[in-house]
Protein backbone atom coordinates (compact mmCIF):
# COMPACT_ATOMS: atom_id res chain seq x y z
CA UNK A 1 0.00 0.00 0.00
CA UNK A 2 1.22 3.83 -0.88
CA UNK A 3 0.52 7.00 0.75
CA UNK A 4 1.05 9.82 -0.79
CA UNK A 5 1.04 13.50 0.75
CA UNK A 6 -1.31 16.08 -1.60
CA UNK A 7 -1.28 19.26 1.13
CA UNK A 8 -1.38 19.66 4.43
CA UNK A 9 -4.16 17.21 6.14
CA UNK A 10 -4.97 15.38 2.71
CA UNK A 11 -3.36 12.21 1.88
CA UNK A 12 -4.29 9.33 -0.85
CA UNK A 13 -3.63 5.53 0.14
CA UNK A 14 -3.06 3.30 -2.86
CA UNK A 15 -4.06 -0.48 -2.19
CA UNK A 16 -4.78 -3.20 -5.16
CA UNK A 17 -7.97 -2.95 -6.39
CA UNK A 18 -9.18 0.86 -4.63
CA UNK A 19 -7.28 3.65 -3.92
CA UNK A 20 -8.86 6.33 -0.82
CA UNK A 21 -8.45 9.76 -0.88
CA UNK A 22 -8.71 11.78 2.89
CA UNK A 23 -9.35 15.57 3.98
CA UNK A 24 -8.90 16.91 0.09
CA UNK A 25 -8.34 20.62 0.40
CA UNK A 26 -6.55 21.58 -3.05
CA UNK A 27 -4.32 19.15 -5.63
CA UNK A 28 -0.47 18.72 -5.32
CA UNK A 29 -0.01 21.53 -8.30
CA UNK A 30 -1.46 25.32 -8.71
CA UNK A 31 -3.29 23.29 -11.78
CA UNK A 32 -5.17 21.15 -10.63
CA UNK A 33 -5.45 19.41 -13.90
CA UNK A 34 -1.77 18.58 -13.34
CA UNK A 35 -2.00 17.17 -9.91
CA UNK A 36 -1.91 13.97 -8.41
CA UNK A 37 -5.31 13.71 -7.87
CA UNK A 38 -6.59 14.76 -10.91
CA UNK A 39 -3.71 13.15 -13.11
CA UNK A 40 -3.76 9.99 -11.65
CA UNK A 41 -5.97 9.16 -8.23
CA UNK A 42 -8.85 9.73 -10.93
CA UNK A 43 -7.71 7.69 -13.26
CA UNK A 44 -6.33 4.56 -11.26
CA UNK A 45 -8.57 1.56 -11.61
CA UNK A 46 -10.63 0.40 -9.10
CA UNK A 47 -12.73 1.99 -6.31
CA UNK A 48 -12.02 5.68 -5.32
CA UNK A 49 -13.19 6.56 -1.92
CA UNK A 50 -13.31 10.02 -0.71
CA UNK A 51 -13.21 10.75 2.97
CA UNK A 52 -13.71 13.99 4.61
CA UNK A 53 -13.75 13.94 8.74
CA UNK A 54 -15.15 18.07 8.91
CA UNK A 55 -16.80 20.77 6.88
CA UNK A 56 -13.46 23.51 7.72
CA UNK A 57 -12.61 24.57 4.42
CA UNK A 58 -8.99 22.64 5.06
CA UNK A 59 -10.04 19.60 5.28
CA UNK A 60 -13.30 19.30 3.15
CA UNK A 61 -13.24 20.82 -0.93
CA UNK A 62 -17.18 20.51 -2.62
CA UNK A 63 -15.00 20.50 -5.46
CA UNK A 64 -14.98 16.73 -5.11
CA UNK A 65 -18.55 16.16 -5.97
CA UNK A 66 -17.51 17.12 -9.17
CA UNK A 67 -15.51 14.41 -9.59
CA UNK A 68 -18.17 11.78 -10.02
CA UNK A 69 -19.13 13.20 -13.55
CA UNK A 70 -15.40 11.93 -14.20
CA UNK A 71 -15.03 8.54 -12.72
CA UNK A 72 -18.43 5.94 -12.09
CA UNK A 73 -16.66 3.79 -9.27
CA UNK A 74 -16.48 6.67 -6.29
CA UNK A 75 -18.07 6.37 -3.25
CA UNK A 76 -17.89 10.05 -0.73
CA UNK A 77 -17.85 9.13 3.02
CA UNK A 78 -18.43 12.62 4.93
CA UNK A 79 -18.66 13.67 8.62
CA UNK A 80 -22.34 14.46 9.20
CA UNK A 81 -21.75 18.29 9.88
CA UNK A 82 -20.71 18.68 6.51
CA UNK A 83 -24.55 17.64 5.79
CA UNK A 84 -25.70 19.81 8.73
CA UNK A 85 -23.91 22.56 7.20
CA UNK A 86 -25.33 21.92 3.61
CA UNK A 87 -22.06 22.28 2.20
CA UNK A 88 -23.30 18.39 0.64
CA UNK A 89 -27.06 17.30 -0.26
CA UNK A 90 -28.32 14.18 0.98
CA UNK A 91 -27.22 12.22 -1.95
CA UNK A 92 -24.26 13.15 -2.37
CA UNK A 93 -22.67 10.53 0.10
CA UNK A 94 -22.79 8.32 3.22
CA UNK A 95 -22.57 10.28 6.29
CA UNK A 96 -20.92 9.12 9.70
CA UNK A 97 -21.26 10.44 13.08
CA UNK A 98 -18.84 9.13 15.92
CA UNK A 99 -19.54 5.44 16.45
CA UNK A 100 -20.78 4.86 13.03
CA UNK A 101 -19.02 2.13 10.82
CA UNK A 102 -19.06 1.89 7.01
CA UNK A 103 -18.31 -1.19 5.65
CA UNK A 104 -17.83 -3.04 2.34
CA UNK A 105 -15.91 -5.80 0.03
CA UNK A 106 -12.81 -3.66 0.43
CA UNK A 107 -12.66 -1.81 4.37
CA UNK A 108 -14.30 -0.83 7.01
CA UNK A 109 -14.40 2.30 8.40
CA UNK A 110 -15.19 3.46 12.25
CA UNK A 111 -15.81 7.17 13.36
CA UNK A 112 -14.41 8.03 16.42
CA UNK A 113 -14.73 11.98 17.87
CA UNK A 114 -12.78 14.69 17.50
CA UNK A 115 -11.41 17.48 19.54
CA UNK A 116 -12.49 20.20 17.72
CA UNK A 117 -15.36 19.47 14.47
CA UNK A 118 -16.59 16.20 12.58
CA UNK A 119 -14.86 12.75 13.32
CA UNK A 120 -11.64 11.09 13.06
CA UNK A 121 -11.28 7.43 10.94
CA UNK A 122 -9.87 4.03 11.72
CA UNK A 123 -9.79 2.44 8.24
CA UNK A 124 -9.66 -1.45 8.62
CA UNK A 125 -7.98 -2.90 5.47
CA UNK A 126 -6.12 -5.96 4.44
CA UNK A 127 -5.12 -6.71 8.57
CA UNK A 128 -4.53 -3.36 8.96
CA UNK A 129 -5.59 -0.55 10.38
CA UNK A 130 -4.52 3.12 9.61
CA UNK A 131 -6.00 6.23 11.28
CA UNK A 132 -6.23 9.86 10.19
CA UNK A 133 -6.93 11.87 12.97
CA UNK A 134 -8.62 14.85 10.95
CA UNK A 135 -8.49 17.59 13.82
CA UNK A 136 -8.57 15.19 17.05
CA UNK A 137 -5.74 16.61 18.95
CA UNK A 138 -5.06 18.13 22.42
CA UNK A 139 -5.59 21.85 21.31
CA UNK A 140 -4.48 23.21 23.91
CA UNK A 141 -2.14 26.63 23.36
CA UNK A 142 -0.34 26.64 26.51
CA UNK A 143 1.21 30.35 26.00
CA UNK A 144 -1.81 31.52 25.76
CA UNK A 145 -4.59 29.74 27.59
CA UNK A 146 -5.58 29.81 31.14
CA UNK A 147 -5.29 27.08 32.98
CA UNK A 148 -8.58 25.71 33.01
CA UNK A 149 -8.53 26.30 29.28
CA UNK A 150 -5.29 23.61 29.05
CA UNK A 151 -7.03 21.89 31.64
CA UNK A 152 -10.14 21.23 29.56
CA UNK A 153 -8.35 20.86 26.37
CA UNK A 154 -6.46 18.15 27.66
CA UNK A 155 -9.57 16.51 29.64
CA UNK A 156 -11.41 16.18 26.67
CA UNK A 157 -8.84 15.02 24.41
CA UNK A 158 -7.52 12.09 27.05
CA UNK A 159 -11.55 10.86 27.29
CA UNK A 160 -11.84 10.54 23.23
CA UNK A 161 -8.17 8.59 23.33
CA UNK A 162 -9.65 6.57 26.09
CA UNK A 163 -12.62 5.33 23.98
CA UNK A 164 -9.78 4.57 21.02
CA UNK A 165 -8.15 2.97 22.91
CA UNK A 166 -10.75 0.43 24.16
CA UNK A 167 -11.17 -0.39 20.60
CA UNK A 168 -7.53 -1.03 19.53
CA UNK A 169 -4.18 -0.75 21.42
CA UNK A 170 -2.08 -0.97 18.25
CA UNK A 171 -2.53 0.41 15.04
CA UNK A 172 -0.06 0.23 11.78
CA UNK A 173 -0.59 3.79 10.53
CA UNK A 174 -1.78 6.87 12.19
CA UNK A 175 -1.85 10.18 10.27
CA UNK A 176 -1.81 12.70 13.18
CA UNK A 177 -2.05 16.70 13.88
CA UNK A 178 1.78 18.20 14.98
CA UNK A 179 0.88 21.77 14.64
CA UNK A 180 4.10 24.31 15.61
CA UNK A 181 1.25 27.36 15.59
CA UNK A 182 0.52 25.82 19.13
CA UNK A 183 3.52 26.70 20.33
CA UNK A 184 5.26 25.40 23.60
CA UNK A 185 4.21 21.38 24.23
CA UNK A 186 2.99 21.34 20.09
CA UNK A 187 3.87 17.89 20.13
CA UNK A 188 1.96 17.18 23.66
CA UNK A 189 -1.22 15.25 21.79
CA UNK A 190 1.00 13.39 19.61
CA UNK A 191 3.04 11.98 22.40
CA UNK A 192 -0.14 11.02 24.03
CA UNK A 193 -0.98 9.36 21.40
CA UNK A 194 1.44 6.66 21.01
CA UNK A 195 2.18 6.39 24.35
CA UNK A 196 -1.14 5.00 24.48
CA UNK A 197 -1.75 3.25 21.07
CA UNK A 198 1.06 1.04 19.73
CA UNK A 199 2.00 2.70 16.63
CA UNK A 200 3.87 1.21 13.49
CA UNK A 201 4.14 4.37 11.32
CA UNK A 202 3.74 7.75 12.69
CA UNK A 203 3.17 10.52 9.96
CA UNK A 204 2.57 14.00 11.21
CA UNK A 205 0.06 16.56 9.08
CA UNK A 206 -1.70 19.58 9.85
CA UNK A 207 1.64 21.22 10.12
CA UNK A 208 1.42 24.19 7.31
CA UNK A 209 4.54 25.21 6.06
CA UNK A 210 6.66 24.24 8.81
CA UNK A 211 7.54 20.90 8.40
CA UNK A 212 11.14 21.13 9.50
CA UNK A 213 9.62 21.86 13.27
CA UNK A 214 7.82 18.76 13.10
CA UNK A 215 11.69 16.45 12.88
CA UNK A 216 11.70 17.35 16.57
CA UNK A 217 9.15 14.56 17.37
CA UNK A 218 11.30 12.20 15.10
CA UNK A 219 13.49 11.06 18.80
CA UNK A 220 10.41 10.31 20.68
CA UNK A 221 8.46 8.99 18.14
CA UNK A 222 11.51 6.79 17.23
CA UNK A 223 12.03 5.55 21.03
CA UNK A 224 8.47 4.40 21.42
CA UNK A 225 9.06 2.12 18.09
CA UNK A 226 7.53 3.68 15.53
CA UNK A 227 8.81 4.65 12.47
CA UNK A 228 8.32 8.45 11.53
CA UNK A 229 7.56 9.58 8.36
CA UNK A 230 7.46 13.12 7.36
CA UNK A 231 5.75 13.77 3.83
CA UNK A 232 6.07 17.65 3.10
CA UNK A 233 6.42 18.07 -0.59
CA UNK A 234 3.10 17.64 -2.26
CA UNK A 235 2.79 14.77 -4.14
CA UNK A 236 5.78 12.93 -1.93
CA UNK A 237 4.96 9.27 -1.33
CA UNK A 238 6.31 5.99 -0.05
CA UNK A 239 5.26 3.04 0.61
CA UNK A 240 3.62 1.92 3.82
CA UNK A 241 1.94 -1.48 4.13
Amino acid sequence: MRLTYIYHSGFALEAEGFSILIDYFKDTNPDPAKGFVRGELLKRPGTLYILSSHFHPDHFNPDVLKWKAEKDDIKYIFSKDILKRRRAKAEDAFYMKKGDVYQDEHLTIRAFGSTDVGISFLIETQDKQIFHAGDLNNWHWKDESTPQEVAEAEGNYLKELDLIAKYTQAMDVVMFPVDPRLGTDFMRGARQFIDRIKTGVFVPMHFWERPAEVMAFAPYAESKGCRYVVLSVPGEGTGIL
